[in-house]
């Protein structure tokens, strides 16, 4: 089984270079999302990116653009998906500011997100097959193009966490400390937002929804469930997210399956398992 992977790796390269970088820079973000208990912006950042990308295919057929093969095509409804995904994430940011609840402009991003990507491309047959696409989640297509983008994100995500840690940490246990101590949490907050809609805008175009916001919740919970503090968080959930990614695309190779979706089931698995373990007797916190 490692055997048939390893003779595989030079065909796939980059699309199993994608698949793991992909898990490391979400697993990091996740923790963020699964420590501040917004789990559902993932979602409808995940539904905004792709209000962008259809809304990119469309005008890419506007143009004439043969968005089969075409390189500005690609290039365009990528940006238009970073674009709308950074405004969702703002939004969500920013609810808490007026009337409504975050969850409340959370909901809507999501729904918006989710009706008007299909809407948009459904006299595209083209646009409608690609949105479908990305919304089952493939890792096959990326190109080493992909992997230096991925790679970029990913060792920026690290620096952000590591030179910022402490402001971080404050912002997401504490913010009303935080705000004291002379952290500017307001800021912060748009921040993490315009990032994480970059970072998942990004990976949704490289490897679809599924697996995308799969890595993005279910290492992080797993790691919430078996740290017993937040900062360790952010070691544990990536180091889950590349573990399990690479037993899923070991599995999916042997045994002839799509990629993404196995790494999401064994994702799954794992957190039930945390899940599972946290309810034993006499535990009452993690273990790393």
């Amino acid at each position: 089984m490692i055997a048939a992977f390893i003779d595989s790796w030079e065909l796939f390269q980059s699309a199993y270079l994608s698949a793991l970088l992909v898990s490391g820079l979400l697993g990091l973000v996740g923790a963020i999302v699964v420590a501040r208990d917004q789990i559902f912006i993932g979602a409808a950042i995940s539904q905004a990116s792709m209000l962008g990308i259809a809304t990119g295919i469309r005008m890419e057929e506007a143009f004439g653009v043969d968005v089969a093969t075409g390189r500005f095509g690609n290039l365009l409804h990528s940006l238009l998906g970073g674009v709308v995904a950074v405004a969702g994430a703002l939004a969500t940011a920013l609810g808490t500011s007026g009337r409504e609840s975050r969850e409340a402009i959370t909901g809507w991003v999501f729904l918006v997100g989710a009706s008007l990507s299909v809407l948009v491309v459904a006299h595209s047959p083209h646009g409608l097959a690609e949105v479908e696409h990305l919304l089952a989640s493939t890792i096959i297509g990326a190109g080493s193009l992909d992997v230096w983008l991925l790679a970029t994100l990913l060792v920026c995500s690290i620096a952000i966490a590591v030179i910022h840690r402490d402001a971080l940490l404050l912002t997401i246990l504490d913010p009303e400390m935080a705000r004291a101590c002379g952290v500017r949490t307001a800021a912060w907050d748009r921040a993490l937002a315009v990032w994480l809609g970059v970072v998942v805008a990004t990976s949704i175009h490289v490897a679809g929804v599924l697996f995308a916001f799969g890595a993005l919740v279910l290492p992080a919970l797993s790691a919430k469930n078996l740290c017993r503090e937040v900062r360790r968080m952010f070691v544990v959930s990536p180091l889950l997210a590349v573990t399990f990614t690479l037993v899923g695309l070991v599995l999916a190779n042997a045994k002839d399956y799509p990629p993404g979706q196995m790494a999401v089931a064994l994702y799954s698995i794992l957190l039930a398992a945390a899940w599972a373990l946290r309810m034993l007797p006499r535990r009452t916190s993690g273990i790393f």
